[in-house]
């Protein structure tokens, strides 16, 4: 049985997509683990001053996307709050022999993230009326798609570390990744796929405080090769409701990525690196 709990406060203005936002938020910890969701309740903080309609669309939201996932919502709790809050406590299974771990990676594994990254830098712009309308749409809808399907396409193959992209930004999760395994990672930033107009704003210098946090964290495990400032700034950008990082074997990449395609996923999927041999940093970004 996997157990997860994830909330948080409003990333777009919609009610209804930030309900889905944060339902996809939360249900991807269990795909990050290779399991498939079945139980959710609802976790809301909500304030008396704003309509109860809004309160109304952001549940509809959240449990559209729970039935999408093929779970129940099963009920939840509400407090009053200065601040909408939203997100789910959810339960999944998996096959214990099925268990992904971020801790597995081995040298000459293929790294595939199964969605572009940049949306904490793009809802920066968005909150400084700055974004493009196509910028946030693709953001928004990035932000609310499940990862089931990538969990599915996966299903079939060995996967030897998953972890889904969050909070602490591609280059932290990689951080992680590569320090439990013993490896050093190799990622190609120009292979990465990034959000629509996201490297113009961060040129900007549209780019949220999260992500400098990030990036004091990463700096000791980092041989950043020289490359763009740009480039560091959006491998450390938080993500909300991110993809997930596959590790897997060289000799499995290709059925994998071919899987993934025809799943007909509505993210970007990219190959952004390898796995190799530790080295003296822990990540070489190229």
């Amino acid at each position: 049985m996997i157990q997860t709990l994830d909330f948080f406060t409003p990333v777009v203005d919609d009610p209804y997509m930030f309900g889905q936002i944060a339902a996809a938020n939360a249900l991807s910890d269990v795909y990050a683990m290779g399991g498939v969701p079945k139980v959710a309740l609802n976790i809301v903080c909500f304030p008396n001053c704003l309509d109860v309609e809004i309160l109304g669309e952001i549940l509809r939201g959240g449990a559209d996307k729970v039935k999408e996932a093929g779970a129940v919502l099963a009920g939840g709790h509400s407090v009053q709050d200065d601040e909408p809050k939203y997100g789910l406590s959810v339960t999944g299974f998996v096959h214990p022999d099925r268990i992904y771990k971020n801790s597995g990676c081995r040298s000459g594994d293929v790294l595939i993230l199964t969605k572009q990254i940049g949306s904490g830098v793009v809802n920066t712009a968005v909150k400084a009326q700055m974004a493009s309308e196509q910028a946030a749409m693709e953001t928004a809808r990035v932000m609310a798609s499940l990862n089931r399907k990538a969990g599915e396409a996966a299903a079939g193959h060995t996967i030897h570390a998953c972890t889904d992209v969050t909070g602490f930004g591609l280059l932290g999760h990689c951080v992680e990744m590569a320090k439990a395994a013993g490896v050093t990672l190799e990622i190609h930033v120009d292979d990465v796929a990034y959000m629509k107009e996201a490297k113009d704003y961060a040129r900007m210098g549209l780019v949220p405080a999260g992500a400098y946090r990030n990036r004091d964290f990463a700096d000791p495990f980092l041989d950043n090769g020289n490359v763009e400032e740009v480039y560091l700034d959006l491998l450390c950008d938080p993500q909300t409701s991110g993809g997930l990082l596959f590790s897997v074997p060289g000799s499995e990449a290709a059925g994998l990525l071919d899987d993934l395609r025809k799943m007909e996923m509505d993210t970007e999927v990219s190959v952004i690196g390898r796995v190799l041999e530790k080295q003296d940093k822990l990540i070489r970004l190229r």
